[in-house]
């Protein structure tokens, strides 16, 4: 089941990449705004791939949560941004230089690394009351204080760090409420679903993690905002894994090549930042 899990998390990967890739192309020349904005988007089959890579992305991250651990299906979708620049790069037009490569292999490696070291396992899907306050409780409040942080007169790296951070927050519970809701659906059936608060919850928290990361995007550059956003949802996913699942992680001494394994990532999402924001691909 987990090595199932882990398929289904990096097709999921694979294509919101391609859902954000498609989804950029068709806006680049994109003349309207708002509503028309919209209305011009439709049109295009670029935008339509788009849509149809962002909701393929929700049904496999749906799969692989069903079948895998937490800890094991949110860090595999820091594949996504790779996927995103290998895919827009040509789409675009565009050469990927050498160091979007290097990103690309330090990504890969350091997850790897991690996740062979750690080897996540466990795949519970509820949990009691008293976990959900444990869990969510400090999430809510760290991601609130982040927010008040980065208000105005904070540099604009600073600010799109700390907004980056609480995204991954968000996107972290997000995945942690998806869990159970659709552990509820498989287990109990459609009516048990609609009626789970989680199925709000994670519908109320996947919102408020976009619009964090496009104010992240907006205040300062996507090489701040990324690191903190990436390595913030594998590791907030990592804890609420262990706290409301009963998932379990290596420790001992295998958490020295975890931590080379997270710093390569990183590293590689560094490259990858600038990369894009040379190519100018994926927005800011």
């Amino acid at each position: 089941m987990i090595e199932l899990a882990a398929v289904f998390a990096v097709a999921g990967a694979a294509s919101n990449a391609m859902g954000t890739a498609f989804q950029r192309k068709a806006a680049a020349t994109a003349e309207r705004r708002g509503l028309r904005l919209l209305a011009e988007l439709v049109r295009r089959p670029a935008w339509v791939i788009g849509m149809a890579g962002v909701i393929g992305a929700a049904l496999f991250q749906s799969l692989a949560l069903v079948n895998g651990p937490l800890a094991l299906v949110q860090p595999l979708f820091i594949l996504e941004l790779p996927f995103a620049l290998l895919i827009a790069a040509p789409l675009m037009h565009r050469r990927l230089p050498t160091r979007g490569w290097w990103g690309v292999a330090g990504v890969v490696a350091g997850l790897a690394l991690v996740l062979v070291s750690a080897a996540p396992h466990g795949a519970g899907h509820q949990a009691s009351s008293a976990r959900w306050v444990l869990g969510l409780g400090p999430c809510l409040g760290a991601a609130t204080a982040a927010v008040l942080l980065a208000g105005r007169g904070r540099p604009a790296a600073m600010r799109a760090a700390l907004l980056g951070a609480a995204a991954a927050i968000g996107n972290a519970v997000t995945a942690a409420l998806l869990k159970s809701a659709t552990g509820t659906f498989a287990d109990h059936g459609i009516t048990a679903f609609l009626t789970a608060w989680q199925t709000y919850g994670f519908a109320l928290a996947g919102v408020s993690a976009v619009l964090l990361l496009e104010n992240a995007l907006q205040v300062g550059p996507l090489a701040a905002s990324q690191p903190a956003l990436t390595i913030g949802d594998a590791t907030v996913s990592l804890a609420l894994g262990i706290v409301l699942f009963d998932e379990e992680i290596r420790t001992g001494w295998w958490l020295a090549p975890a931590v080379l394994g997270a710093l390569l990532i990183v590293a590689g999402v560094l490259m990858l930042g600038r990369a894009v924001q040379s190519l100018g691909v994926l927005g800011r």
